[in-house]
């Protein structure tokens, strides 16, 4: 029982210290939103995939970074409504 909580605990200590880890409560427009983050993140992070993209738009490496941070803002759009109880 013990080792029980404490990989609860753990995991609830994950949870609070990444935002992308998720929890139960996490809608699926949040989830989209952060998986989206993070693969703009990671395209800005490594350099050939940034300069495969500029090859790709035919842009430079400055507008493709100025795109995909941008594109953080609202990945998947502004959040749905929600219900009113």
């Amino acid at each position: 029982m013990a080792d029980r909580y404490n990989i609860h605990s753990q995991l609830e200590h994950l949870q609070s210290k990444y935002v992308g880890t998720g929890h139960s409560d996490t809608t699926k427009w949040e989830w989209l939103t952060n998986q989206h983050r993070d693969s703009n993140a990671c395209y800005m992070g490594h350099h050939d995939m940034l300069n495969y993209f500029a090859i790709a738009e035919n842009e430079t490496k400055a507008r493709v970074k100025f795109n995909l941070m941008e594109r953080m803002l609202q990945p998947c759009g502004p959040p749905p409504e929600k219900p009113d109880f």
